[in-house]
């Protein structure tokens, strides 16, 4: 029995991703991260945590202490309001766009990272993840656009490349993976789920049910990668 902790658990998927690991009895306690530190799902421990604020990343770690064999980071920032919106155009690039999206999607993560790699296991098998996106691929990238989101997803699939390499020297059954959920019903979605025609359209349980299933999946040797919701990886 181990500890898993979920950032970003008051959120569609996150908070799924709670419920799922509850269900699956595998760990001794589940922690459900979120701004508030307040809702959680049941059977979890709630805590709280700032994306943008490396302290209270900080106090996280330390009031769960003890070894954790999974890391979840299901946030992300995708669109706000009128001021914060995928671009379509390279006209509409905005330095405050930037530094709001690359805060959430890269840095944040980079931060959890910081501070809950060192409670990973070095003998056993752990596994440290975070939600990416398709279009954070560089290869893959055939219609431009989404040029903050695209970026900073970009970068988080680099730091999380770095994670493993280095993790890899000292934590050798760990896994470090970029997680593709698909298109999901969620609030960061709803804006743009009706441009993709024949797109399938999950629920955040059916997401939560395949990101488990592959990260059950993963090997040490596939650690630094990306992988979609079916299992199949995803070129940087």
């Amino acid at each position: 029995m181990s500890q898993a902790v979920i950032f970003g658990a008051s959120g569609g998927i996150g908070e799924a991703l709670a419920e799922a690991v509850v269900a699956s009895g595998r760990h001794e306690r589940v922690w459900a991260g979120s701004r508030s530190g307040q809702a959680a799902p049941a059977g979890t421990q709630p805590f709280a945590f700032d994306l943008t604020q490396e302290a209270s990343i900080a106090a996280a770690a330390s009031q769960i202490g003890a070894e954790v064999a999974l890391v979840i980071i299901a946030t992300g920032l995708l669109s706000d309001g009128p001021d914060f919106q995928p671009e379509k155009t390279y006209k509409a690039q905005d330095p405050a766009a930037y530094a709001r999206a690359f805060a959430v999607n890269a840095t944040g993560p980079a931060l959890i990272g910081k501070h809950f790699l060192p409670l990973l296991p070095r003998r056993e098998r752990a596994v440290f993840a975070a939600l990416s996106a398709r279009v954070g691929s560089i290869s893959d990238n055939r219609l431009g656009g989404w040029h903050a989101y695209r970026a900073s997803k970009a970068a988080l699939n680099m730091i999380l490349r770095n994670f493993a390499i280095e993790l890899g020297r000292t934590h050798p059954q760990a896994v470090v993976a970029a997680l593709h959920p698909g298109t999901v019903a969620t609030d960061l979605s709803a804006p743009f789920t009706g441009s993709g025609e024949g797109r399938r359209l999950f629920s955040p349980a059916e997401s939560a049910a395949h990101l488990l299933s592959v990260i059950d999946g993963l090997t040490p040797a596939e650690s630094g990668q990306a992988f979609a919701w079916d299992g199949q990886p995803i070129p940087f």
